[in-house]
């Protein structure tokens, strides 16, 4: 090739060009962002919206349907679902992947700003966030009170939790929040100051007093009011009125009412308590109350960046002395530690792979100058692949530095096929520079055909649909960018230092082995018995290879049964989206029965929390209740830190089983997850919709599913949107006998509200500035039964004193127990139960298809319909894109054999190893115990260009030597002389077993390290190593042996065509890759 020729004429210019690569792409590498995944967007808005006191059903009538009728007609969505709270609602729509996330959200402000009007006065403003896989907390620190952790908690010290929860949001909130690359600060478990007035009905109904007298007085009392200008000749002075309360007693002196000459006083008819605010959510830190604040990163932002400046921060404001001595800060939660892990893991293992793949060619070839030549490849290329990545805006994460660990053996492939013909040429006797241009040249073509066919596969992978297109894309991207680089290398810089840096290592074909220096006593009888042995190796598989082409109908028997033995196996095989990865944590999340209080789930919590704390993996545990995207007070999750998993025995995977089993002791839970979820979505693996118009159908419906869900084995944490419904109380208003006294449902929900829920009514403002809300509501002694709010007292106009006019409520209305749904599921305008659960024991794809024999065995009625959703419908779009890309590289790679062959079936002889890799694909995973996944299938696609190498190398040289277009020894090292069919096979068997071994332990020893799992989360990678090393073992012996047979037979069947149908116009079926110059 013509840079093969500049760059030995011109050895000065090949190696700037190196260099050139190797200094960008150093300084790209220093401007590579580091993250976990890729920096992927997915198009899809959550809108949130608060409708205070309203039960689940009603918040989907008046709100949740309406926003779903409203954004439905905005073109794009792929999917619209609902989740309908007491007091929340929440709607995901989700957008095709091609949707630009920034113009979908504001296409779902643009309808919702027409939508509001429309909606009641009560509903909040609905807010619209874009949904982003990285917006979880990246990290979290507890605020706790100093001293013995053990100690019982402060829930009674209110003082001291309002304390924590001022100096937070005051000091430690603000300053986290001023980190670059923050987008939000969460605090879970915060007890505010808040002034409660605590209004006493009884004493209401003696002074006529209704509770919107108090609401008005209140409101209209505490507040300053500008008055005006007052100006004169000489300055221009201000007019304010000074109305707000001073001091939080003060508030019990105001006028509500007058009678007469008497003034009614709020503190009559009302208790003012200066206090804490009602706790909505709880946070406990091994079993202690705490303070959590939960950082998010803004969209697009590095995680380790973000986390390292949280950290200098925290550590800045300690050295400061700003954090109050009674006060202590504990780091919970760092997600950048899984990123540091894997990325060092990942490092790691490519320069293991890297000195594997180098100590084998160094074995091979008996000489440090020729590895030192093949080997500057491996570097050259890795360097030179971060200044593509820079370009492509990739980041390093465990995708890419995945790739570049995969491609290890792949990078070195051509060096070593190009170093070992030009010492093949030596070993002629030529010159150090005939032999390099004589041995590239020959083997230039046979090499650019096996690098196209891996970028043929690789590719499509890089373009993939899907989830799993937007995740391989830089995978698929920096693999071809890194082979590319390596078949430059190999044929401008490798030629040019075989020729400029003659090796006198290389011995002359048969001249005896004299070690003399003490490296040749030592290593180099190593390398000689090696070299010894693979001439050995080669004059067996000579004799092997004649005895397959005399009884070739045998061979192929033999080896179809052998890959229909594997594909028989491939049941054995369980199947999954993507394993989990250990990085030493794991969750536990439960509920208590519906209706619960915080205090019930806070004492279920304790249990178990000790629990799990008595077992010996376990490093710390924080508890939240009500918080993250928990909706109510019965929901809880445990995170759980283990120690290091060099420290244990059992993995996290493990650790799930005995951590179920324990759980059971506890009464009055429902555990509904225990291990890690999804990493993508953050969902339990299987998910199961039931859908249909009629709730009470659909919770009937789903009991007796899940009863048959509970029979399947190794189905576990089973849990159902359905839940018992949340207990109520239904009143419902005599219109007639409240209409006789002026009253209607509006202004009786009003005054319900204002009683029951309480309201708002200002702030008050201390002395440090810090502003207090003002809350009214009824006392908590006055709401405890249905009695009590039976006899609430209703306005109902005024009497001739001016005083309010009052009826009690149960004289208007009648009050009665009732049920409510807790949570209501819609998804595509239709109501849905959405069922959850883990596997344990068994697989995801086993499991999943006994629920499709449960669901199939007994249909549903009318109306209903079921599908899947999570792991399972992933899993399954996942495989066909796989499938798909897969396919598309097999064409490609035919048409470039076909190409390079020149002719239609050729490549057939070739591709005929592509099945053969799958009995060693399934070999391998069952040996390692590993399932069928979403990295094992992308490992199976790999190895579709891989197992095509050998093949070319072989059938290349025979085609050649056919042609008489190959240097033979007994020719002085010049083409010329014709070889038959078998002995040009039998001669491409002695001469390409090395560099096909060489290449092949190459990839099989650069994929060691990662096969094998050593490090912390790397099981999650290691089924891409174990299937690319089976592949590559089976199909490489196999390739051997099978192909050169499959070859003989399609050349008889050209010969016979050419007989039959008439004289071959084409040169001869014996014609090669041409030659290369």
């Amino acid at each position: 090739m013509w840079f093969t020729r500049v760059s030995i004429a011109n050895p000065v210019l090949a190696t700037m060009v190196m260099l050139a690569l190797v200094v960008l792409g150093l300084f790209s590498f220093q401007r590579l962002k580091v993250d976990q995944f890729p920096d992927i967007e997915f198009p899809t808005v959550v809108v949130s919206t608060e409708y205070p006191g309203a039960a689940a059903e009603i918040v989907e009538t008046e709100l949740t349907r309406k926003i779903e009728e409203s954004v439905n007609a905005i073109a794009g969505i792929s999917q619209l679902s609902s989740r309908s709270y007491a007091g929340t609602s929440v709607v995901i729509i989700q957008f095709d992947l091609t949707m630009d996330g920034r113009r979908a959200a504001d296409d779902v402000r643009e309808k919702l700003a027409i939508l509001k009007p429309q909606l009641r006065e009560e509903i909040g403003e609905p807010k619209v966030q874009r949904f982003d896989p990285a917006s979880r907390p990246i990290w979290s620190v507890a605020v706790r009170a100093s001293g013995n952790a053990d100690a019982p908690p402060d829930a009674a010290d209110a003082a001291g939790a309002m304390r924590r929860t001022l100096w937070a949001e005051q000091v430690l909130k603000k300053r986290l929040e001023n980190v670059r690359g923050v987008g939000s600060v969460t605090l879970v478990g915060a007890v505010r100051r808040e002034i409660q007035i605590q209004l006493d009905p009884v004493r209401m109904e003696a002074a006529g007093i209704s509770a919107e007298q108090v609401i008005a007085a209140v409101r209209g009392e505490n507040q300053d009011l500008p008055a005006g200008l007052l100006r004169s000749a000489e300055q221009e002075r201000v007019v304010q009125i000074r109305g707000r309360i001073e001091r939080p007693e003060d508030f019990a002196r105001l006028v509500v009412a007058r009678r007469g000459a008497t003034l009614v006083r709020l503190g009559e008819v009302a208790q003012v308590v200066d206090g804490p605010q009602e706790t909505d959510s709880l946070a406990l830190l091994d079993g202690q109350r705490s303070l959590v604040l939960e950082v998010q990163k803004a969209q697009g932002q590095n995680t380790i960046e973000v986390v390292d400046g949280l950290e200098r921060e925290l550590t800045a404001l300690q050295a400061a002395g700003a954090l109050p001595a009674d006060l202590r800060l504990d780091r919970v939660r760092d997600s950048s530690r899984p990123i540091r892990v894997s990325v060092a893991n990942v490092r790691q293992t490519l320069i293991e792979g890297a000195l594997l793949t180098v100590a084998i060619v160094f074995l091979f070839l008996n000489s440090w100058r020729s590895t030192v030549i093949t080997g500057l490849t491996l570097p050259i290329a890795l360097i030179g692949t971060f200044l593509f990545m820079q370009w492509f805006g990739f980041s390093v994460n465990m995708i890419t530095l995945m790739a570049l660990s995969l491609c290890v053996g792949l990078l070195i492939d051509d060096a070593i096929v190009v170093r070992e013909n030009i010492v093949r040429h030596v070993q002629m006797g030529k010159d150090a520079r005939r032999a390099a241009l004589d041995g590239t040249a020959e083997i230039g073509l046979a090499v650019l055909a096996t690098t196209l066919s891996i970028v043929a596969v690789f590719l499509p992978i890089g373009f993939m649909g899907g989830i799993i297109g937007q995740f391989f894309h830089e995978f698929g991207i920096t693999i071809v960018a890194a082979v590319l680089i390596s078949m430059f290398v190999s044929f401008t810089l490798d030629p040019m230092l075989s020729a400029v840096w003659h090796d006198p290592a290389v011995q002359a074909e048969g001249q005896p082995f004299r070690p003399v220096t003490l490296y040749e006593r030592t290593l180099g009888r190593i390398t000689h018995a090696v070299d010894r042995g693979s001439h050995r190796l080669g004059e067996g598989y000579q004799a092997l290879l004649g005895w397959s082409l005399r009884h070739r109908l045998l061979t192929v028997v033999l080896a179809l049964g052998t890959l229909v033995a594997a594909l028989a196996l491939t049941r054995s095989l369980g199947t999954e989206f993507v394993p989990k990865a250990d990085y030493s944590e794991t969750f536990v999340s439960f509920h208590t029965p519906v209706g619960s209080s915080l205090e019930v789930t806070e004492a279920r919590v304790r249990e178990v929390e000790a629990l799990i704390r008595r077992r010996p993996e376990v490093k710390y545990t924080l508890a939240t209740i009500n918080a993250g995207q928990a909706q109510g007070r019965i929901f809880a999750q445990i995170y759980i830190r283990l120690v290091d998993r060099k420290d244990r025995q059992l993995s996290q995977d493990q650790l799930a089983a005995p951590l179920r089993q324990e759980l059971l002791q506890v009464p009055g839970i429902t555990v509904t997850h225990v291990g890690l979820l999804d990493a993508v979505g953050g969902n339990k693996p299987l998910m199961l919709s039931l859908q249909g118009s009629d709730l009470g159908e659909l919770q009937r419906q789903t009991e007796r599913l899940l009863e048959r869900l509970r029979r399947i084995p190794g189905l576990v944490d089973l849990d159902s949107s359905a839940r018992a419904d949340q207990p109520t109380l239904a009143v419902t208003l005599r219109r007639d006998a409240a209409a006789d006294l002026g009253l209607g449902v509006a202004g009786v929900t009003g005054t319900l509200r204002a009683l029951v829920a309480g309201q708002t009514v200002g702030n008050w403002r201390a002395s440090d500035e810090l502003n207090v809300e003002v809350k009214v509501e009824l006392a908590p002694q006055a709401r405890d039964s249905t009695a009590d709010i039976a006899r609430l007292m209703m306005p109902a106009g005024q009497n001739a004193d001016g005083s309010a006019r009052l009826v009690r409520l149960d004289q208007i209305a009648e009050l009665g127990e009732d049920r409510t749904p807790q949570q209501i599921n819609r998804r595509d305008l239709a109501r849905e139960v959405e069922i959850t659960a883990n596997v344990q024991g068994r697989s995801l794809g086993e499991v999943s298809a006994d629920i499709h024999r449960v669901l199939e065995s007994e249909p549903l009625p009318p109306g209903l319909r079921w599908r899947f959703g999570g792991s399972t419908k992933d899993m399954a779009e996942s495989f066909g894109h796989a499938v798909s890309a897969l396919a598309m590289g097999v064409i490609f790679i035919y048409m470039i054999l076909a190409s390079q062959f020149r002719s239609f079936m050729q490549p057939v002889a070739l591709m005929s190893s592509l099945p053969l890799t799958l009995i060693g694909v399934v070999g391998a995973l069952l040996m390692f115990g590993s399932t069928m996944n979403l990295f094992s299938i992308i490992g199976v696609v790999m190895l579709m260009g891989l197992v095509t190498k050998n093949a070319i190398l072989l059938i290349d040289f025979a085609i050649r030597a056919r042609a008489g277009e190959v240097h033979l020894d007994d020719d002085g090292g010049q083409p010329g002389r014709r070889l038959g069919r078998e002995e040009a096979l039998l001669l491409a068997a002695r001469v390409r077993l090395r560099p096909i071994l060489m290449t092949t332990l190459a990839m099989v020893f650069g994929m060691v390290p990662l096969a094998f799992a050593l490090s912390e989360g790397a099981e999650q990678r290691a089924p891409m190593g174990q299937a690319v090393i089976g592949g590559v073992i089976t199909s490489s012996l196999l390739t051997l042996v099978v192909v050169p047979v499959i070859y003989c037979w399609i050349d008889d069947l050209s010969m016979w065509t050419r007989r039959r149908f008439g004289p071959d116009r084409r040169p001869d079926a014996t014609s090669g890759t041409g030659s290369a110059s």
